[in-house]
């Protein structure tokens, strides 16, 4: 396999990702790694085949070979399978577990599992998206090597008889007997090395003994081992700040040629709460502490002001800029997002729902209901102003977002370690619900998307399926049978209609609707819908089980960055609450 077949991308659902919570890598069927940013999730990347860039890492057998894999249960440790004619090899890998920030340390494990097996190494890294080679290649005595890509130092144990390649990279080729491994440690660092190259057996150890610590055992669930895996990688897109990035990449398209790419590598406190919400339908696991502690921190921060997101270190997200690169397929190169001039009224009434759910197990301090005070008088403040929406589309008076905010101030209302005033918050929760009715309510009985904007948009079933509206409510039930009949196709869910286009013309299936259906489904007493849209969204996803943000039906495709957390936690919340509805009351004609 050469190096110039390694780097062209694969489809997305081929992709595995590693992740130790302040960066991750995508791995391919070659084992080759096509992504990966460093030292942080928004830094340049030194692995950048994904969007056309340079810098390649592969562990790749020599002959023939058919590939597959598997995450070990409840962690991001991968395991790259490959039958290679009567042989089988396989590559364990991670990023050791937990991350430090300044650090990167990338495990390698090459297994000989059935015959002898060969495979070619080659590690060609590169700064600013791989557009710069490393510099400085030299090797110690213990057969170490040590080089500079850009800002970053690079160390590199494990391949003592690799030759150097054009000097800025190198090749090797080991040799293994029927059960031999053969370790890889690749370590790159913004700041001075440790003076010794980690010990792989030590690596290993505690990474395994970190995913089994940061891993909770959760409750009763529709899908045991995708509800752990779903934690798993929420966890490993979640910083030692606390803050949760929504995807790993950037610029993946979520339709070839419309310019809809955007780069997702930072924290949008939306997406937090719904991870946050998700894993406390579950119990009061680290994940739901995260996710408070980050909301609550930008709250006290910047109060009404609050941005839609934030870099996880909490800084305001740099402005979109394109970069000279071919793009992953079908997609410009964009860093930076522009949603910081944004906002978005709901995340205000999102981190109240949160923070109802965290004070139901008791988790917040009072720096937590300072930041929900602050919520309150930011809706009370700012209810009636146009924002941009939960799909930011453009300034309207957006119906979900005026009912997540009624949702937030029922939940804080009704829970008094919340710290908030019920009498004032359920009274401004009526205040709003009754000018959203007057304005946003569809002739057939269904809330509408804006005064303004006539159709419907499965974000309105949010506030019944958060509890903020009785799942009675005649509107609830006229919203789902709308997005039945106009937004559906075998039960996948579209965001919304955006013209008279078929659905899939326009863009993929959301899948975060998918899950959000099912939920709403079985709230209404619809068991059988429920299944069938949660097993239907469940399946859209490729070998490693990871998800992205659309699903392409007609091409049974990924499409959009990836992984997406905010579909993961989807995952998880209807997993878990499913059952909780129970299968003996079907209404459905």
């Amino acid at each position: 396999m050469t190096a110039e077949k390694i780097t062209q991308p694969h489809v997305l659902r081929d992709y595995a990702l590693l992740a130790d919570g302040e960066r991750g890598a995508l791995v391919g069927p070659h084992g080759d790694f096509d992504w990966l940013c460093a030292p942080r999730w928004h830094s340049d990347a030194v692995f950048a085949a994904l969007v056309g860039g340079g810098g390649v890492y592969s562990v790749t057998p020599t002959g023939r070979y058919v590939w597959g894999g598997y995450y070990e249960p409840g962690t991001l440790i991968w395991n790259s399978h490959w039958v290679v004619g009567s042989s089988v090899v396989e590559c364990r890998e991670a990023l050791a577990f937990p991350g430090d920030p300044h650090r990167v340390v990338v495990l390698r494990r090459v297994i000989a599992v059935h015959g002898d097996a060969e495979v070619d190494v080659v590690l060609r890294p590169g700064c600013r998206f791989g557009r710069a080679p490393a510099r400085d290649l030299h090797r110690t005595d213990q057969g170490v090597w040590y080089a500079r890509v850009g800002d970053l130092a690079l160390r590199w144990s494990g391949g003592s008889s690799a030759s150097v390649r054009d000097a800025t990279g190198w090749a090797e080729r080991i040799r293994l007997r029927q059960g031999e491994i053969h370790d890889l440690i690749l370590e790159l660092s913004d700041a001075a090395l440790p003076a010794d190259a980690p010990d792989p057996h030590t690596a290993w150890a505690g990474t395994e003994a970190a995913w089994q610590r940061e891993v909770p055992e959760l409750g009763p669930s529709v899908a045991t081992r995708d509800t752990a895996q779903a934690y798993a990688v929420m966890r490993g897109m979640t910083s030692g700040t606390n803050g949760m990035v929504a995807a790993a990449t950037t610029c993946l398209p979520e339709r070839a040629d419309r310019g809809e790419n955007y780069d997702y590598r930072y924290v949008w406190i939306r997406d937090q709460c719904y991870a946050g919400l998700a894993v406390a339908s579950d119990g009061p696991h680290p994940l739901l502490d995260n996710a408070i502690r980050f909301v609550a921190e930008r709250l006290l921060a910047d109060g009404p002001r609050l941005r839609p997101a934030y870099t996880v270190t909490g800084h305001t997200i740099p402005e979109p800029s394109e970069l000279d690169l071919p793009g992953y397929p079908g997609a410009r190169t964009v860093v930076g997002n522009r949603v910081s001039h944004q906002f978005q009224l709901d995340t205000f009434g999102e981190a109240l729902l949160l923070f109802a759910a965290a004070a139901q197990h008791d988790r917040l301090t009072e720096d937590d209901r300072r930041a929900v005070s602050i919520a309150v008088a930011a809706i009370a403040d700012n209810w009636h102003r146009p924002d941009a929406g939960i799909w930011e589309i453009e300034n309207r008076l957006w119906t979900h977002s005026r009912l997540a905010c009624v949702g937030g101030l029922r939940a804080v209302a009704g829970v008094a370690a919340s710290g908030a005033d019920p009498v004032f918050c359920a009274a401004l929760a009526d205040t709003i619900i009754a000018e959203t009715a007057r304005t946003s309510v569809h002739p057939s009985g269904a809330w509408q998307q804006a005064p303004d904007a006539a159709g419907v948009d499965v974000a309105l079933l949010l506030p019944a399926v958060r509890g903020g509206m009785s799942v009675d409510d005649p509107r609830s039930l006229a919203t789902y049978r709308a997005i039945e009949r106009e937004l559906c196709t075998d039960f996948y869910v579209y965001r919304y209609r955006h013209d008279e286009q078929p659905l899939e013309t326009t863009e993929g299936a959301f899948l975060l609707c998918g899950f959000i259906m099912a939920i709403a489904a079985a709230q209404l007493g619809y068991p059988v819908s429920a299944a069938h849209y949660f097993e239907r969204n469940r399946a859209a996803c490729g070998t490693p089980g990871l998800f992205a943000e659309e699903f392409d039906v007609t091409q049974r495709q990924l499409r959009g960055n990836m992984p997406q957390a905010f579909v993961h936690a989807l995952l998880f919340e209807s997993s878990v609450r499913l059952p909780r509805f129970g299968d003996d009351h079907e209404k459905e004609p």
